[in-house]
């Protein structure tokens, strides 16, 4: 991945108050914040100096489609007999290279929140065409109160206790374990997204994933999809040695509920239990990875040439994207006194520029002064966010 430096000249038309507001998000490295963070940052008295300040933070992160068909959701459940399974084994003749491991370290995020961050962090910036991965743990108290996006679409996983959301377009709701949500921001969404208090205090646990939307729909209508625990079809073996929750995607001959996400995405949560392997394919020429959620140890590869890697919880593993790798083979080893469960996870790359400052994600500098600017001015996207405050976040509000 080619990493550019540039530097920007300010057009006569944007005002000093623009460059606090990026200074503002710039000074508080946070993906999530609302228009009073801004408001409280004072201006400096030199535009040049403002100037100068923000370029050093400027990088291009240089690297679709439109949604799919609908189509009938499988049963629930699909067990594949051991002759099934042995008819389905070496379908992946050609493992995808493992490119790099790494572990997500745990770090403060939102309003009290804790977030293990493995995909937008100083080892991974991004991975085309994925901008950030949370594994987020949010207890009764904290939780991302309002805050904007645009340009892009985030997927939510909960894997335990509940989550709520609201937005400014009237849209309300919560996740339950095993839910998802698909949020596409498109020219402009501000939402919160709070934990629910749990009988025994427990803290909220799951997955959030932001993926690039392609440029000719940067600025398409924000909408929302939710897929319920029960309508995901699962894959499980006889002797329940595998276990695979098809989200979006197909395996063992299942298939999920499409037209989701703008931006195509294969998404699998697998359960391997000791002495049980797994082959998934995975589209030529996507990127994936996967992320080990918990339990025993997963290995990747088929073993040739030595060609595997044994990963432990918290760990992304990054997959090369040739043309020629068919899919991720994985297992765990007879000798792990626990299964091992991570999610899989592939997505259709984007030729095209990337432009990042948090919750904004466009194509061009430009692109991105002009989102501060409609969020601060409450236009073009943003007319809804003036004056208004979630139900949920107020318990935030001190």
């Amino acid at each position: 991945m080619k990493v550019q430096m540039k530097t920007f000249s300010f057009p006569s038309s944007l005002t000093v108050v623009l460059v606090s507001v990026l200074l503002a998000y710039i000074y508080t490295s946070n993906p999530y914040f609302n228009l009073e963070t801004v408001k409280s940052i004072n201006i400096p008295a030199s535009l040049s100096h403002l100037t100068a300040s923000i370029n050093t933070y400027l990088i291009n992160l240089l690297s679709a489609s439109p949604p799919t068909t609908n189509l009938t959701i499988s049963p629930p459940t699909t067990t594949i007999t051991p002759s099934q399974l042995a008819a389905m084994s070496g379908r992946v003749q050609l493992p995808r290279r493992i490119l790099k491991t790494l572990l997500a370290k745990p770090q403060s995020e939102g309003a009290g929140a804790t977030v293990r961050r493995s995909i937008g962090t100083p080892s991974l910036r991004s991975l085309n065409p994925f901008l950030m991965l949370d594994h987020f743990s949010v207890s009764p108290g904290a939780g991302f109160p309002d805050h904007p996006h645009r340009g892009q679409e985030t997927i939510t996983y909960l894997l335990t206790g509940g989550m709520d959301h609201e937005d400014f377009t009237g849209n309300r709701g919560t996740l339950n374990p095993g839910d998802l949500q698909f949020m596409t921001a498109g020219k402009g969404i501000m939402h919160a997204e709070m934990p629910r208090q749990n009988p025994d205090g427990s803290a909220n646990v799951g997955l959030q994933l932001w993926v690039d939307l392609p440029k000719e729909l940067k600025y398409c209508e924000p909408r929302y999809r939710d897929l319920k625990a029960e309508e995901i079809p699962t894959v499980v073996t006889e002797d329940d040695k595998v276990k695979i929750k098809v989200i979006s995607g197909k395996s063992y001959g299942v298939e999920s509920l499409k037209n989701l996400a703008y931006t195509p995405v294969v998404f699998y949560d697998v359960e391997v239990q000791p002495g049980g392997k797994v082959e998934q394919e995975v589209p030529k020429g996507w990127q994936g990875f996967a992320y080990v959620l918990e339990g025993g140890d997963v290995t990747f590869g088929d073993g040739k040439d030595g060609k595997e890697k044994k990963v432990s919880q918290w760990h992304n593993v990054v997959f090369g994207n040739e043309q020629e790798g068919d899919g991720v083979v994985a297992r765990v080893d007879e000798s792990e006194t626990k299964p091992g469960r991570f999610v899989l996870i592939a997505g259709q790359m984007m030729d095209q520029p990337v432009v990042q400052y948090g919750p904004f994600v466009l194509n061009s500098q430009e692109e991105v002064y002009q989102a501060f600017v409609d969020y601060q001015s409450h236009t073009n996207g943003f007319e809804r966010a003036k004056g208004w405050k979630s139900e949920i976040g107020k318990s935030m509000v001190h």
